[in-house]
């Protein structure tokens, strides 16, 4: 698991670039658009090169060209009629794409050069929700599915959670514009998975409230301190693989014990909100589903 691939299987390819195996197994039968090795048992495996070339071809395949022509183009063009037609209506699907080979490749300057074509065009807020998510959801597959390894997930994620903590320290150093309310952020116990509420604290911080950002591992009663310092706190926490699915319910309640008052609310999403049961909630307890509807309670 802990290997670092550039040798793929016609499945990494799959799960990489969205093609069907068997697809491309006709692609490669009738137009020869790869060049796999084969093992001595005739098994095909696929380089980075290849990765990168049936990349290009799903994006101009997606764009609208044929199959047949974009095999007709000479090796090198393909590349070249990719940054041709890049344009901001198509732009997501491009820049995720050099995102995953930035992530294979280890390869911090093509992921800063795409970061920052993005930049031209759209606010972060834009790139997060258009091109982020959806290729952490990606990235959340092909670790399942055993296509990357561990140090591809590190690689990528501490890069993203670079460019959070970067727009948040932009809004961090403003006054806050909206002192009705005080967000507090933080993770259950061993819970590791927080580039999401990092960004939460980015769209709070935008909105014009005062957000503190204690992070993960976060102890319930350790967070009664605030009360000491704020009024009018939502204590926000995502909730991905802790607490135990069987313990959720039981968190939220302790949660509640600890820190609900008259001017206090309890704010969770994630994964895991699912396993909440809803019809005992209290007034001041909010479940959401998704980040975007989180943020459009702000």
């Amino acid at each position: 698991m802990n290997n670092i691939k550039n040798v793929f299987s016609i499945k990494d390819l799959e799960n990489l670039s969205g093609i069907k195996a068997h697809t491309i197994r006709i692609w490669e039968k009738r137009y020869q658009i790869l060049e796999p090795m084969r093992t001595d048992t005739n098994i095909r495996l696929y380089d980075l090169s290849n990765l990168q070339k049936l990349l290009n071809i799903t994006f101009l395949h997606e764009y609208g060209y044929k199959i047949s022509k974009i095999a007709s183009l000479a090796e090198a063009e393909i590349p070249v009629l990719v940054k041709q037609i890049i344009s901001t209506k198509n732009s997501k699907n491009h820049a995720i794409n050099a995102f995953k080979m930035a992530m294979m490749n280890f390869d911090q300057q093509l992921f800063f050069n795409t970061y920052n074509w993005l930049e031209e065009e759209k606010t972060f807020k834009e790139i997060f929700h258009q091109v982020f998510m959806p290729l952490l959801e990606e990235i959340g597959l092909l670790w399942q599915t055993d296509t990357i390894s561990p140090a591809h997930e590190h690689f990528i994620s501490y890069l993203l959670r670079q460019k959070i903590i970067l727009n948040s320290e932009k809004l961090q150093v403003l006054p806050s514009t909206r002192p009705d309310r005080v967000f507090v952020l933080s993770l259950p116990l061993n819970e590791i998975h927080e580039l999401g509420l990092m960004y939460l604290h980015y769209e709070i911080l935008l909105e014009g409230y005062k957000s503190i950002y204690l992070g993960e591992s976060m102890p319930i009663h350790n967070l009664k301190d605030l009360k000491k310092h704020f009024s009018s706190i939502v204590y926000v926490s995502c909730l991905t693989v802790k607490p135990d699915r069987d313990e959720v319910n039981a968190y939220v309640q302790e949660m509640a014990d600890e820190l609900l008052d008259d001017s206090t609310e309890l704010w969770f999403t994630g994964r895991l909100v699912s396993c909440i049961n809803s019809e005992s909630l209290l007034s001041k307890v909010s479940v959401f589903n998704s980040i975007g509807e989180l943020t459009s309670r702000l």
